[in-house]
């Protein structure tokens, strides 16, 4: 996979275009003619910069956890406290569902792309762990019991929140209390 610091403005094209092509129509309903077409590149141009439809699937991803990963921590500096922080991940997914509402595209990936040899296939497994492992991390920090415990319960709230964004009914602020309560629950001093 190509760095993106190294992409040149046609790769950045290629990339912006696959970002909303697969994340909205799906990685394996999308093919590199269309993307080559709505970024206004050759075919040519497309492999030359990525050489397979994998290696953008796996750039495209890459860039789409980096910014996550920007806006996660961002929202977790923010925060006021330790107790807050753990919650963090939660509110950037408030300002992240605002134009991300087809769910999750590592999810997604990893629905589409189910060989482990894939390499988006790692990229969206380490997406999830990165996660489960900064749950555990500001656990920690704030002096939450069972870390690891709370690290993966907030884990499943938070990616049934991502799950249910498709669907009619807006389960995010639930989730978000949800994730509240549970953190609450493991700094009592009564636990």
């Amino acid at each position: 996979m190509r760095e993106a610091r190294l992409m040149t403005p046609a790769g950045r094209r290629i990339v912006a275009a696959a970002d909303e092509l697969f994340y909205n129509r799906g990685i394996t309903a999308v093919g590199v003619d269309l993307i080559a077409e709505h970024s206004g590149v050759t075919k040519r141009t497309l492999y030359n910069q990525f050489g397979s439809k994998d290696h953008l699937v796996a750039t495209y991803l890459t860039e789409r956890d980096q910014r996550w990963r920007s806006l996660v921590e961002a929202a977790v500096d923010a925060a006021g406290t330790p107790v807050e922080a753990v919650t963090a991940p939660f509110e950037a997914l408030r300002t992240w569902s605002e134009t991300n509402a087809r769910g999750c595209a590592f999810i997604n990936a990893l629905a589409e792309l189910p060989d482990p040899a894939h390499p988006a296939h790692h990229i969206a497994t380490n997406q999830k762990l990165w996660l489960l492992n900064l749950f555990k991390g500001l656990a920690t920090t704030a002096g939450c019991s069972r870390p690891a415990t709370l690290a993966t319960r907030l884990l499943v709230l938070h990616e049934g929140a991502v799950a249910t964004q498709p669907l009619s009914l807006d389960s995010l602020p639930e989730s978000i209390d949800l994730a509240r309560f549970l953190v609450r629950v493991s700094t009592s001093p009564h636990r």
